[in-house]
């Protein structure tokens, strides 16, 4: 596993564009490209840019890989800062270098990182074991630090080829390290000039298709009909007072024109009121009414504990009962200022409704229309643990969320297939419902059954088959995944010292 292999080695600012470009075409992997095979090209472009390198040009190489991947993959948040936080031109720009920067500073240190324990020349070891192991460690790092980003995690940008098959197995990061060893493995055929390591990744690719084949999860006896209402309320006027009236008047007539439906769902903060202040003389009516014509409603609001003064982003059941979900993983800048000291100084940190507190990660499952459901809102869904934590309790799965902020961006595209990553992963369908798009019925296999169209007031009416059971992944999580890398490494250290 030792043996050394003939690859080029990019020296001087070749090998640093190379890097720079290798990041820059990763995101035409996801959606909306869904150029899924990029992906293996990509990071085959970063391990070759490695070879035979100083840790301090790994480090640089890093960075520039990264600056292409965030630069490109998360543009999004200039438009947030710049067109809805109502920052200038120049600083939106510098507030979203800072960010990109940061996130480069990770793969630049797992270059250094891995140059300083690996050969000067790469070997077969250093490539099938080492790099593939070290960046599923990297992404997993990526979700995990501070308060955790994980977006542009490389397994999610496969959910329309064939190591999709695997999603239900291992999970997004399990397919990642997938997509990593892909690579490895074409770079081992390249250096040595041999067959087998291109067998290998047939066996893979046809191993993930074969195994798309299988259901994990079985269908229950009663299936539902759905209605998701997107609103379409521009993000400028929609904390606007005056709006208010208009608004809850919008989704009411919606909601009133689906009483057919077992269950209604308005996104994210659709009403922009506390639900204390329409508690009298607006939900308690809808309430009546729903409970008339046997509907539950799921809907998004910000909701007060008047005891504590706490204040919570919140999905609240309204009809044959009434429960609150309170969103856990909180987005820096949107639903909280990390540093109070910040507001004032720019409009972008003294957002409406941007002191929100953090709800128990122990909450039990809302119960709406006879299924209890696994809620998340807004990107909470990127979070695997969080969504896998309610099953396999629940039978289908809801997302609430407000993608106005990010325009016509790749944010929105971005998220969908978070979200269908998340449906594949647990076997369960999933209701994803947004303020302007794109919202959709996911299928239990991660596929899109309806949407809407980006930027349009509009209603989804679907028939829902919950479903029961547990996906491998849902029944182990990421316990045989974390045994794998732990003995992974260590055959990479024993043929490095038996090596030396």
């Amino acid at each position: 596993m030792m043996n050394r292999l003939s690859l080029p080695a990019w020296t001087g600012k070749k090998g640093a564009v190379i890097a720079l470009l290798a990041g820059a075409i990763m995101p035409l992997a996801f959606a909306p490209f869904h150029w899924y095979p990029l992906a293996v090209l990509s990071l085959l472009l970063l391990f070759v840019s490695w070879q035979q390198t100083t840790p301090k040009q790994a480090f640089w190489r890093g960075c520039l890989f990264g600056l292409g991947m965030f630069g490109v993959g998360v543009s999004w948040v200039f438009v947030a800062i710049h067109e809805f936080g109502d920052a200038s031109v120049p600083l939106a720009v510098f507030l979203t270098g800072l960010f990109v920067g940061f996130l480069s500073l990770y793969t630049g240190a797992l270059g250094a990182l891995i140059r300083r324990v690996s050969s000067q020349q790469f070997s077969i070891s250093d490539l099938l074991l080492l790099l593939p192991f070290a960046w599923l460690v990297l992404e997993w790092f990526k979700g995990w630090f501070l308060t955790g980003f994980p977006w542009l995690d490389i397994g999610v940008s496969q959910i329309d080829g064939p190591l999709a098959g695997w999603i239900p197995v291992i999970g997004v990061l399990g397919v990642t390290w997938l997509v990593a060893l892909t690579a490895a493995l074409l770079l081992v055929a390249w250096g040595k000039r041999h067959w087998w390591p291109a067998l290998l990744v047939l066996v893979i690719w046809l191993g993930g298709w074969g195994i798309q084949q299988v259901d994990w999860t079985q269908a229950t006896d009663n299936s539902l009909k759905a209605t998701l209402i997107q609103g379409n309320i521009p993000q400028e006027i929609k904390w606007d007072p005056e709006q208010l009236m208009r608004t809850l008047a919008l989704y009411e007539v919606r909601t009133q024109e689906h009483w057919d439906s077992d269950l209604v769902v308005w996104p994210e903060n659709a009403v922009t009121a506390f639900y204390h202040q329409l508690k009298d003389f607006y939900f308690q009516p809808l309430a009546e009414q729903a409970r008339q014509h046997n509907t539950d409603i799921l809907l998004g609001l910000p909701f007060m504990d008047l005891a504590t003064e706490n204040y919570y982003n919140s999905m609240m059941l309204l009809g044959n009962g009434e429960a609150f979900y309170h969103k856990q993983h909180l987005v820096p800048f949107g639903d909280y200022v990390p540093f109070e000291t910040l507001r004032g100084l720019i409009a972008f940190f003294d957002l409406p409704m941007s002191s929100f507190s953090k709800g128990r990660a122990d909450q039990p499952l809302i119960e709406a229309a006879g299924e209890k459901v696994a809620i998340s809102i807004c990107y909470e869904d990127t979070f695997t643990s969080q969504v896998r934590s309610g099953l396999p309790e629940a039978t289908m799965l809801v997302n609430a969320t407000n993608n106005a902020w990010y325009g016509d961006s790749f944010a929105p595209h971005q998220h969908l297939q978070i979200s269908r990553s998340r449906a594949l992963e647990s076997g369960r369908p999933m209701l994803r419902v947004t303020t302007n798009g794109i919202s959709a019925f996911i299928d239990f296999k991660g596929q899109l059954e309806r949407q809407t169209a980006q930027f349009a007031e509009a209603t989804l009416t679907h028939e829902v088959q919950p479903r029961t059971g547990y996906t491998p992944y849902i029944f182990w999580g990421r316990w045989p995944l974390g045994i794998l890398t732990v003995l992974g490494f260590g055959l990479w250290w024993h043929f490095k010292r038996k090596a030396t």
